[in-house]
């Protein structure tokens, strides 16, 4: 068919112009230069292809100069970033684990149910296309202020559309964060996490290849949900984005199960060339990325995708994020394997199309060629742009960090209690059961961290005696008052978290959920948290497997939310032995303090809600100081020498404290140190700290090794009965304590 024909086949109308591109989310110049690529002006489905897959939210055209900056490679990597669907790290005995992080904060804005629900299964499902068996979820969720009706009715749609999702798909959520602020008010952030075990020569690859090869597409119907996702992700959420309801996807958990077996079913048959999740931009993305991985084409007949409803244009096929469906390319001759399997579990699975040597996408609707775009200059990394945006720091970093500790008044005589008791109060600090209630944490029975509460959670490979260790982390206000520092303090704190669990952090993925990359600001502020990102990574040899960019998370009227780049580590806990809970062990352990106190209160929680001083800069943080602590907490618990360990973060040292006293059922009594203030020695943030409790028969030997490390350390007191006592002032006890701790986010939701 002539290039002229092809032009006018899609709806028989005439072609779209460069103010329907703009409608769609590109650029004039991006219009003129998908007009050079093709040689002639697109139709309207040739434009709306791509203009999905230009989006910020699948080609990353804002993002990918930077990202390429990150660590991408070590012994143990088997995937580089952006090549599979999800991270692939070798844990060793011929196992990789499998695992990436995701947002869906757009459709979670709108939907809160299905928008959370969605992000469940499209993370699972990237897992399990490559061959892995998920064995573990985890989220991290950001929500504006509770005292607003909208924050409640968001927060419990999310969680009960995780809860729900998650449950019936069977796969254990096993911990997870959620924050409260004013600056999340508008725009919700829903990050999901999972992770799976393949064995290193099962794994599926994303990649199409080998002329005549039959294409398949198998799950789910596709219907009308979800189409131009991926644009509405790419954009400020506004007062007209409800209108966009149908951008939101729907799923279905029970329908996602038996994917997940047949899909595992047939990758183990050998006969799988290439597999992908159809997740943003569904049946468009898919097929462009798999071609251009494999340097090929596709023939694809529209006519044989199985639809939901009647007479579905051709870009709405192409587009639809319809959820639980992938495409299959399998070897020629093999097409009744394949559709054996999935009929066996009561799944649609249709050939749709074939491989060619073409490099060329070709769809077809009622016989007539609707669409004719090259592979490769749709994806990233291919023809997609590339774009430096303008930076430029924005007027509040130098008022943050013109704060002066001497402005605000310590704690007072008397005082400590209603600090205390704030604390432990708060949302973005008291316990979440509220949320994990609603998660099932045991299915599986792999889940090693429910009875025995620790900074990670720890979840067992079976058929081994390994566990991986794994935690979701970001501090976000650390990020917002300085982009470069809160950021390395983020990945510090995950690895810090795995390490005080007894695991050795291995890799990250990320999930970077920012404003507007076209505010000048806001990109400064990406572009510092991939600076703080890289070198935290490199040094603790935790390279990037890949993740998630999210732009526009903002709206019009209060602006973007803080800079989230959200961590997910991974690590590996080799002998059970080495398992650390955070819980105090018995009455009498001495308490010390590994690491450097700081006269320091920035950015802190006691700063920020008691005091209600907003502008400070982050904490204190020495990348060198952190990784020297963090290979002492290794040593301790392996030469067994403590008996609990907790990193101090949120709420301090007075947080941690509370929080391994409760878990143990015991209280604590410890003194200050009278060369730091006192708010600053129990509720300041500064980093690089670990509570540790010690057996009294090992103290000489823990103190004697500490002294030949060289390592800062400090003696507080010890575990006591059950009063929490601070320089001789009791300021409650454990069941005081827990009362307060554990029911406060009920009441604040209810």
């Amino acid at each position: 068919m002539s290039a002229e024909a092809t032009e006018q086949t899609a709806n028989h109308s005439p072609l779209p112009t460069v103010e329907t591109a703009r409608k769609l989310g590109l650029l004039p110049e991006e219009y003129d230069r998908i007009c050079t690529i093709l040689g002639r002006k697109p139709n309207f489905t040739e434009l709306s292809i791509f203009s999905v897959m230009w989006s910020e939210h699948c080609s990353y055209k804002n993002s990918i100069v930077w990202l390429k900056t990150l660590p991408r490679d070590s012994d143990r990597m088997l995937a580089k970033a952006g090549e599979e669907n999800a991270g692939l790290v070798d844990i060793g005995d011929g196992l990789a684990c499998s695992f990436k992080i995701e947002s869906h904060n757009h459709p979670s804005a709108i939907e809160p149910y299905q928008g959370a629900a969605t992000g469940v299964g499209g993370i699972n499902r990237d897992i399990f296309t490559m061959g892995a068996r998920p064995i573990a979820q985890l989220n991290s969720l950001r929500f504006g202020n509770l005292s607003l009706p909208k924050t409640r009715r968001l927060l419990k749609g999310v969680v009960k559309g995780i809860g729900d999702y998650g449950n019936a798909f069977g796969i254990p959520t096993v911990g997870g964060e959620v924050y409260f602020d004013d600056c999340y008010n508008v725009n919700p952030l829903v990050n999901a996490f999972s992770a799976g075990i393949v064995e290193v020569g099962m794994v599926a690859k994303a990649i199409a290849y080998g002329v005549g090869n039959p294409v398949f597409i198998v799950g789910s119907a596709t219907g009308k949900d979800g189409i131009h996702g991926a644009t509405f992700a790419s954009e400020d959420i506004s007062d007209k984005s409800t209108e966009k309801l149908p951008a939101v996807q729907v799923g279905d958990p029970f329908m996602e199960k038996l994917l997940l077996e047949a899909t595992l079913e047939v990758i183990a048959t050998g006969q799988v060339i290439g597999i992908q999740d159809m997740g943003a931009a569904g049946i468009i993305c898919s097929t462009s990325e798999m071609s251009a991985k494999g340097e090929h084409g596709m023939d694809i007949d529209l006519d044989r995708v199985p639809t939901r409803q009647p007479n579905m244009e051709p870009f709405e096929i192409l587009l639809s994020e319809s959820q639980e469906r992938m495409l299959v390319v399998i070897e020629k001759g093999k097409e009744d394997v394949i559709r054996g399997i999935f009929e066996k579990w009561d799944l649609n699975c249709e050939q749709i199309g074939t491989v060619t040597d073409t490099g060329r996408l070709k769809f077809y609707r009622y016989g007539e060629l609707v669409a004719d775009v090259p592979a490769d200059d749709l994806v990233l990394g291919g023809g997609a742009p590339q774009y430096h945006r303008e930076c430029r720091e924005p007027a509040y970093y130098q008022e943050f960090k013109r704060f002066n500790i001497e402005d605000v008044q310590d704690v007072q005589a008397g005082e400590l209690k209603a600090v205390a008791d704030h604390l432990l109060t708060h949302p973005n600090i008291c316990s979440r059961r509220w949320v994990y209630e609603q998660y099932d944490s045991m299915v599986g029975t792999a889940n090693r961290s429910t009875n025995a509460p620790s900074d990670a959670a720890v979840v067992s490979v079976k058929g081994t005696d390994k566990s991986i260790v794994i935690t979701v982390d970001c501090n976000s206000r650390y990020v917002n008052a300085d982009p470069e520092e809160g950021c390395a303090i983020a990945v510090a704190e995950a690895a810090r978290n795995i390490v005080c669990t007894g695991g050795e952090p291995l890799a990250i993925t990320n999930c970077l959920n920012f404003g507007n990359p076209y505010v000048p600001e806001v990109y400064w502020q990406f572009v510092g948290a991939i600076k703080g990102m890289k070198k935290a990574c490199e040094k603790f040899a935790t390279p990037v497997t890949g993740g998630n960019v999210s732009f526009y998370n903002q709206s019009s009227d209060e602006g973007p939310v803080f800079p989230t780049p959200t961590i997910g580590m991974l690590g590996l806990m080799e002998n059970p032995e080495n398992r650390m809970t955070l819980a105090f062990g018995q009455e009498g352990d001495a308490l010390y303090l590994v690491g450097q106190s700081n006269n320091d209160i920035a950015s802190s929680e006691y700063l920020y809600s008691y005091r209600g001083v907003k502008a400070s800069p982050a904490p204190a943080f020495d990348l060198e100081e952190e990784f020297a602590v963090q290979q002492v907490v290794k040593d301790l618990i392996t030469r067994k020498l403590i008996a609990s360990c907790h990193d101090l973060s949120d709420g301090g040292l007075f947080v941690a404290l509370a929080e391994s006293a409760m878990a143990g059922q015991l209280g604590f009594s410890v003194q200050t140190d009278p060369a730091f203030r006192k708010d600053a020695f129990l509720f300041g943030e500064s980093q690089s700290r670990v509570l540790v409790s010690v057996r009294t028969e090992r103290q000489a030997e823990f103190e004697a090794f500490l002294g030949s490390t060289g390592a800062a350390f400090s003696r507080l007191g010890e575990v006591t009965s059950g009063d929490f006592r601070v320089d001789g002032e009791t300021l409650g006890n454990v069941a005081e304590a827990k009362g307060l701790y554990d029911n406060s986010l009920a009441k604040l939701v209810e």
